[in-house]
């Protein structure tokens, strides 16, 4: 021990996932991994929930689970590692909803090299794990249009977690799923409104839930801004998603 600092300390136990909370099943036995040991664990199951689950329904159980269960404790979510030979996109066709996903669910993201490129996990020759091995494309991240679009995508999800603790850490509640899906999360004084596969062009977003008429609510995905009136914003963009801040 160097000094008394406190850490934070991720662990992992393979094949742990979320819905066991804090008691993994061997079979003949139950463990808890969290009390007096990790204040994180890696889960394994979210590349599952992301496949088979409707996203509004992966945000709730995973604000569930942490707000409850798994209280004053972590996970850390992934979708590809170095060894896990069944990531949720193995063939590069999802890399949009891989990011969203990723970076909007509940929990801690880890980010595995070439996510954000879309870097080929099918190898020629390559055996077992070496397949998600693969050297980095930096040529495609230099030159094609495709994977810098891509990768903007990750960077500013990326960037918008980076600068609010209420994406990964806040109470997440539900606004609407029709037309799309609209949400906010909240950590204290912290707040913020985002919505995933929304129309592409005008878009009607109610915030009244979170903001208050006359303020100028900035969009970081399309760097656009609007001033809330009659509990709505109305936003034009050529995209899908947006992430709501409010101007300062």
């Amino acid at each position: 021990m160097l000094d008394n600092s406190n850490f934070y300390l991720v662990g992992e136990v393979y094949n742990y996932g979320i819905s066991a909370e804090k008691a993994f099943n061997f079979g003949d036995k139950k463990v808890n991994y969290f009390d007096k040991a990790f204040n994180s664990l890696i889960n394994f199951e979210i590349k599952w929930n992301a496949k088979q689950m409707a996203a509004k329904d992966v945000f709730s159980k995973y604000d569930s689970i942490l707000n409850n269960g798994l209280k004053d404790y972590g996970i850390l979510n992934y979708l590809t590692s170095h060894d896990d030979g069944q990531p949720f996109d193995k063939e590069r066709k999802q890399p949009y909803k891989t990011a969203t996903m990723l970076m909007l669910t509940p929990g801690t993201s880890q980010v595995y090299y070439g996510d954000e490129s879309a870097r080929d996990l099918t190898i020629d020759g390559a055996v077992g794990d070496a397949t998600l091995r693969s050297f980095m494309n930096w040529n495609d991240i230099e030159q094609d249009a495709e994977t810098q679009k891509i990768m903007t995508h990750w960077q500013k999800l990326g960037q918008f977690r980076a600068n609010h603790m209420a994406v990964g850490a806040g109470r997440h509640h539900l606004i609407s799923d029709e037309n799309g899906l609209v949400f906010s999360r909240i950590r204290n004084d912290d707040k913020i409104i985002a919505g995933i596969n929304l129309p592409k062009g005008k878009k009607v977003i109610n915030v009244k839930s979170v903001f208050e008429n006359g303020d100028t609510l900035h969009d970081f995905y399309s760097k656009k801004s609007s001033i809330v009136k009659q509990g709505v914003v109305t936003l034009e963009s050529e995209f899908d998603i947006v992430l709501l801040e409010k101007n300062n």
